[in-house]
């Protein structure tokens, strides 16, 4: 080296010292620089923190009061979500998203004077049902405006539209929030927006193909939106679309009803990597070509009416984390043979309400990631839980219900299974005590172990060891729950905060003390217990922000305790008091909002107070089975707006029924049956568009029949006997009144005269193709049940608490019809009863009634019908009550096996009629009474055996051995298969004897 060179190094060692401790210095200085916030946006942001209160329930979990934090003496800059613009000071963010603010969102409010906001996230606050200020214009340079989850209502204002640098907009989660423009104004307007949330807006429109317009945008959310129409294919032309999803639009359809469309989403959207259309109506299979969105990793197609086979390469999806296509009862297949080239993350995995046939020891082995598994209502096989379930410790998620799997929950199964959150074993048949395993997992948010057999006694302090749990079903199942006081009056014990508890059916007896602690529950089951006397009155200050639901049906109940004169729930929606011994007043909640009242099968007495025209939100009212009296309370129209199910029968009221309850267009069910109403029906029943069954039996109303009812389209049960209608039945001029679904019509005992107009009630109508069975109809809301009807059938009243929908009847016996049975008649393949008795038909049988095949029961006894009875009724192989008595019948009866259970009695009063069982035999104009049943010895060959006439026949075919035989074993098997072969023997004894003669 030389002495040049050193020179070089001694002078250049200071220089870069200096540079590099030049730039230490300024490298430091620039990471401690905090700008300076200005005093305008100081003052504006404590000004923003006053106009709120902060309420910890205003927020979710885990949120916390961030303007807390915000103190004068400090810059703005430094506090809890302010960010400012490092150059200016300016504030250019805002994060308040779960901070518990509470209050209402004006426009003058001063956050709308920080003019230089370019990101704003207000998400999961309560602003006490705000609108949207218009004020939010304030804001030209917004990129970022997350709104969601913060109780706004109202119309979204326009001026969010013309935000013009908007990037990403999240309205989601405000269920009063509306605009039915909205779609269109925003792809006009903002086509820099890259990511759009619009869930639970009532948007009420269908989507304009100037989404397109939206070339930018990789996540689309419109769930929940009450979009209608057909899904446009041109969003297909949305390249850059990573996430969309639509679900929840039960009216939108489209999407895989057509070829192109189909083509579209498989070949332009490449870049799908989650894809939700759950509850949208695709009705279709699924399509081979969804497998070639090989970058998906969410797809869910949850109750799509999806059917065929769903294919089997789906599973082979190298980046699918997500599958879910539950609630597709028409969706078949298999999980494929060859494991290799499976999803290998598969992390949530539910085929629940599905016909996908389940190997689960299979389906375990192939993905033993799982997080999430859901396969309730999979017809899984008679057996017990694999013993391999435990391997997937992973599991969070578990749902098994609804399916047929017995023996005992497996203890040490479940116990490996600590991290579960959710666990549902519901609607299965195991058996056993609860298994102590199940304490201990510590992670359990959900536990479901109700409708199954499981027996013993269960202290339910134990599960106070689950901490985390928030909801438990135990209801009917043999257990008896220890929930007494003395069990959890302990100072020091820790209650879980519950939100659900389903207890029903527990052999519980007195109210559960620690629901006194409870201000979180909004489902609460105590229902088919043992609870006695009066309900408590600390009772009814038991969650009263939350509670939601509350069946305490089904006990012992007689009273309430000092109940309030207005309850403090100011959330109830459902409260169900029925099946006890109530005998006080009615019990009515405080608010308009309750949407379900049951108090049946009590004993009330009294008239309804006038206070139950408050509750404007009713959906389900059930007053029926009763001791009240008097007339309804003339209620105003809000009262039946929403009102769909109305059952007051069983009572003793009277007068005419208000026209007021029936203005709305939702009653679905109503059942006024067995009370004093009188005069004519309510006009205003024709609003009541989605009516399905009106039972009216077992009044006095004096009306003529309503045709105007044939115009509504859902009308399916229609009863109106035991009152005093009359006049004749005439066809309207109007073609649109022909009772399009009715399949159950009960006149009888009525005064209606003239011919009965099948043709006109029944033309087009449903009973004419039913031939298979169908599902009960039932209440759609609330878990309540199903409808129920008393009507006569085979000649016995009957009560039916659930009523197929395949169940058909026609009773217009008892009144003045006339005329003769049209051939018409044997259309209406679907019937299953049918009585015209009592009236005065004439003319002949039509043999048509021989198409009837699902026939159980016919009535024609009490008329003036004449002929003979068709032989092709023989044919009516269900036919088990058959009567024509007081006619003017000729003829043979006839012959089929059936025929001879019918005794004669069916027959009575038709002197012209002969038959093997009746006194006059066919051939024989004499006429001969049958002989008694006796024990005298009738054996012409002196054997002494002792049979009555019907073995003498027998004997004249086959000889005296079949004919003791035949005696011996009527002797020791006498039921009604020995009557059927007799009569077999006796038709054919005569057909051999009849060419000798």
């Amino acid at each position: 080296m030389g002495i040049s060179t050193l020179c070089f190094i001694l002078v250049s060692i200071p220089i870069l010292s200096t540079i590099v401790l030049f730039h230490l210095v300024v490298a430091n200085s620039s990471q401690s620089f905090t700008p300076t916030c200005h005093d305008d946006e100081i003052s504006a942001l404590l000004q923003f923190k006053q106009s709120f209160v902060i309420r910890k329930s205003a927020s979710d979990k885990g949120a916390y009061p961030k303007i807390s934090s915000w103190k004068s003496n400090s810059s703005c800059c430094s506090w809890d979500g302010v960010e400012c613009d490092e150059k200016t000071g300016h504030v250019i963010g805002l994060d308040l998203s779960s901070s518990c603010l509470y209050g209402s969102f004006s426009s003058n409010n001063t956050l709308f004077s920080l003019v230089h906001l370019q990101r704003l996230n207000l998400a999961d606050n309560h602003f006490n049902s705000s609108q949207i200020p218009t004020s939010i214009r304030n804001f030209p340079r917004l990129r970022y405006l997350n709104l969601s989850y913060s109780v706004f209502s109202g119309h979204v204002p326009s001026e969010v539209s013309q935000l013009s640098e908007l990037s990403s907009l999240d309205l989601s989660r405000n269920g009063m929030l509306s605009n039915e423009e909205l779609l269109r104004s925003l792809a006009q307007n903002l086509t820099g927006l890259e990511t759009l949330d619009l869930s639970s807006i009532n948007i009420s429109s269908t989507i304009p193909d100037t989404l397109a317009n939206l070339s930018l945008l990789t996540s689309l959310t419109l769930n929940d939106c009450g979009l209608f129409g057909k899904l446009p294919g041109r969003i297909f032309k949305l390249q850059n679309l990573k996430v969309l999803s639509v679900r929840d639009n039960s009216a939108l359809t489209g999407i895989f009803s057509n070829e192109e469309l189909l083509r579209s989403l498989a070949q332009n959207l490449t870049a799908l990597e989650t894809l939700d259309l759950s509850s949208i109506n695709i009705s279709s299979t699924v399509p081979d070509t969804l497998t070639y969105l090989s970058l998906l990793t969410s797809l869910t197609l949850d109750g799509c009416g999806l059917s065929g086979k769903l294919p089997g390469r789906i599973f082979k999806l190298k980046n699918l984390k997500v599958l879910s296509v539950r609630y597709n009862p028409a969706l078949t297949g298999y999980f494929p043979d060859d494991y290799s080239g499976s999803s290998p993350d598969l992390m949530s995995l539910k085929l629940s309400g599905t016909n996908i046939f389940i190997n689960l020891p299979s389906l375990i082995e192939r993905f033993p990631s799982l997080k999430e598994l859901g396969v309730s209502s999979c017809n899984i096989s008679e057996g017990p839980v694999p013993f391999s379930l435990g391997n997937l410790r992973d599991l969070i998620y578990l749902d098994l219900s609804r399916n047929k799997f017995n023996g005992q929950i497996p203890a040490a199964t479940l116990g490996n299974l600590t991290q579960l959150t959710y666990l549902s074993l519901s609607n299965n048949y195991f058996h056993g005590p609860v298994p102590q395993s199940l304490f201990n997992l510590m992670n359990l948010q959900t536990l479901r172990l109700d409708h199954n057999n499981l027996s013993g006694t269960v202290e339910f302090q134990k599960f106070l060891t689950l901490q985390k749990l928030t909801s438990l079903y135990l209801s009917y199942n043999n257990l008896e729950l220890l929930a007494e006081s003395r069990f959890l009056n302990n100072a020091t014990t820790v209650l879980p905060k519950f939100e659900s508890l389903g207890l029903g059916g527990c052999n519980i007896r007195e109210f559960p003390d620690f629901l006194r602690s409870q201000q979180a529950l909004y489902w609460l089951d105590l229902s088919g217990n043992k609870l006695q006397g009066q309900v408590p009155k600390w009772m009814w200050n038991t969650s009263t922000q939350t509670l939601y639901y509350i069946n305490i049906s089904h006990n012992l109940l007689s009273g309430f305790e000092k109940s309030p004169a207005v309850l403090p729930l100011v959330n109830l929606q459902v409260l169900d008091l029925s099946f006890n011994m109530f005998r006080e007043l009615l019990l009515l909640p405080s608010t308009s909002i309750i949407m379900c009242y049951n108090i049946a099968n009590n004993k009330l007495t009294g008239q309804v107070s006038p206070m139950i025209c408050n509750m404007t939100s009713l959906e389900y009212l059930d007053l029926s089975n009763n001791k009240l009296i008097g007339e309804l309370p003339q209620c105003g129209r809000n009262f039946s707006v929403n009102l769909g199910y109305l059952k007051l029968g069983n009572n003793s009221f009277l007068g005419n029924l208000p026209q007021s309850y029936f203005n709305g267009s939702n009653l679905r069910m109503m059942d006024i049956s067995h009370n004093n109403f009188h005069g004519q029906l309510p006009r205003s029943l024709a609003n009541c568009s989605s009516l399905e069954s009106l039972v009216l039996s077992h009044n006095n109303f004096s009306d003529t029949f309503p045709d105007w009812l044939g115009a509504l389209p859902e009308l399916k049960i229609l009863t109106m006997d035991h009152n005093v209608f009359y006049g004749v039945i005439l066809k309207p001029d109007k073609k649109n009144l022909q009772f399009p679904m009715l399949r159950i019509l009960d006149l009888s005992y009525n005064n209606f005269s003239g011919q009965f107009p099948f043709e006109y009630i029944f033309s087009g109508n449903g009973t004419t193709s039913i031939t298979h069975d169908l599902e009960y109809y039932h209440v759609y809301s609330f878990s309540i049940g199903y409808y129920s009807i008393t009507i006569i059938c085979k000649g016995v009243e009957r009560y039916y608490p659930k009523v197929r929908e395949d169940l058909i009847l026609i009773d217009i016996s008892s009144n003045n019809f006339e005329g003769q049975i049209p051939e018409f008649i044997g259309k209406l393949k679907g019937i299953w009863s049918l009585n015209l008795s009592n009236n005065i038909l004439t003319g002949h049988i039509p043999s048509s009634l021989s198409n009837l095949s699902r026939l159980e029961s016919l009535d024609l006894s009490h008329n003036k019908l004449s002929g003979e009875i068709p032989q092709q009724l023989a044919q009516l192989d269900f036919l088990t009550k058959f009567n024509v008595s007081h006619n003017n019948l000729t003829g043979p009866v006839p012959r089929g096996i059936h025929f001879t259970t019918f005794d004669s009695t069916s027959y009575l009063g038709n002197r012209g009629l002969c038959g093997d069982l009746l006194p006059k035999k066919c051939g024989n104009s004499e006429g001969t009474q049958l002989p008694p049943s006796t024990s005298e010895d009738i054996n012409d060959s002196g054997s002494g055996i002792e049979l009555d006439w019907k073995f003498v026949v027998a004997g004249l075919v086959s000889g005296l051995l079949v004919g003791v035989v035949l005696a011996d074993f009527v002797i020791t098997k006498w039921n009604v298969w020995f009557i059927k072969i007799v009569a077999v023997l006796i038709m054919f004894s005569k057909r051999i004897r009849k060419p000798r003669n």
